[in-house]
């Protein structure tokens, strides 16, 4: 090269090579965030996400945009989620579904511990074992009795198949020795509907989709899963204090990003999540909507997800329930 001419390049190559550096360093996030919210708008899921998502804006110092991806019981949006750049520009919000899920579907297109590292558990809901008020039961005991005295004559809703819903009821079919009918509902409103009016008879139910019902006294509550009672119905016994301590599911909402995303990455949006659950706003929030906050961050959070597509494995074979 013409030594005049290298000599005029010469600052204008330093100044490009610096620009490129100053851009592959650029501190994370210089750009909005997205929440894949695999489930419609105004749902419990979407209610939280968007709960903790507001207050990672502030966390981040970037907008923190929740997309509402439904379909296939989560798998639509969750599949989209897996495919994204592993940036940390795209997270997963799932739930206990997608754990049920890698066992129920045959054919997924993503794998929940292989595509994704867990961020956070954000909020657990216990599910609540509600009956119609006509039926006599008033507690596990009594409710047991009552399954295997009617046989399938007794039937139990759930918002479709495979849903926790679903494998609660089956697992209490099996720990009660009785035969109870399940009714799978294209989702937990039309459920709650007939349950309610008593086409059916009992249900599992996450709590905050029927603690106004029960408040309301439309729906007699028997025991929440678990090993402790819930602050919002502090008269109603855990299954712990049953018979049947090994009802214990519970529906859990949590945060993922891309496996491969770069550990320091990782490490800040786990630590903004769990900041932001950890606000006093955002535990209001939670509490209201009868969830219990949990922010545990990833290095509790991805082995516990691993934990729970496993136990849910276990359900779901037990129960028969497949999909293709």
């Amino acid at each position: 090269m013409n030594p005049t001419l290298a000599r005029l390049l010469r600052p204008i190559l330093a100044g490009t090579l610096a620009l490129t550096c100053a851009v592959a360093s650029a501190a994370f996030p210089d750009r909005p965030v997205r929440i894949i919210v695999p489930f419609a708008a105004g749902g419990a899921t979407d209610v939280i996400a968007r709960t903790v998502a507001q207050e990672m804006s502030t966390k981040l110092g970037q907008p923190v945009i929740v997309e509402n991806r439904a379909g296939a019981n989560g798998n639509i949006g969750a599949g989209a989620a897996a495919r994204a750049e592993a940036d940390g520009y795209t997270l997963l919000m799932a739930t206990s579904s997608h754990a049920i899920n890698a066992t129920l579907y045959k054919n997924l297109d993503y794998s929940l511990t292989k595509d994704f590292t867990g961020l956070s558990n954000l909020a657990s809901v216990p599910l609540l074992l509600v009956v119609n008020p006509q039926v006599s039961a008033s507690n596990a005991s009594e409710m047991s009795d009552y399954v295997r005295a009617n046989g399938d004559r007794v039937s139990y809703a759930s918002g479709g198949t495979g849903t926790a819903a679903h494998l609660a009821g089956a697992q209490f079919n099996s720990v009660s020795k009785g035969s109870a009918t399940h009714v799978p509902y294209k989702g937990g409103a039309p459920a709650l509907n007939d349950l309610i009016g008593g086409q059916v008879q009992f249900m599992f139910a996450n709590l905050p989709e029927v603690l106004s019902q029960v408040q309301a006294g439309r729906l007699k509550p028997i025991a929440v899963t678990g090993k402790q009672r819930h602050s919002a119905l502090p008269d109603v016994p855990a299954f712990s204090e049953t018979k049947f301590p090994e009802m214990n599911a519970r529906s859990w909402f949590g945060l993922f990003v891309r496996a491969g995303t770069p550990p320091d990455v990782v490490t800040q949006l786990s630590d903004a999540i769990t900041a932001s659950v950890a606000s006093p706003a955002v535990q209001s929030k939670l509490k209201d909507l009868g969830a219990d906050p949990v922010g545990d961050g990833t290095a509790a959070f991805d082995p516990y997800v691993k934990q729970e597509v496993e136990r849910w494995r276990d359900l779901v074979v037990a129960s028969g329930a497949s999909v293709e």
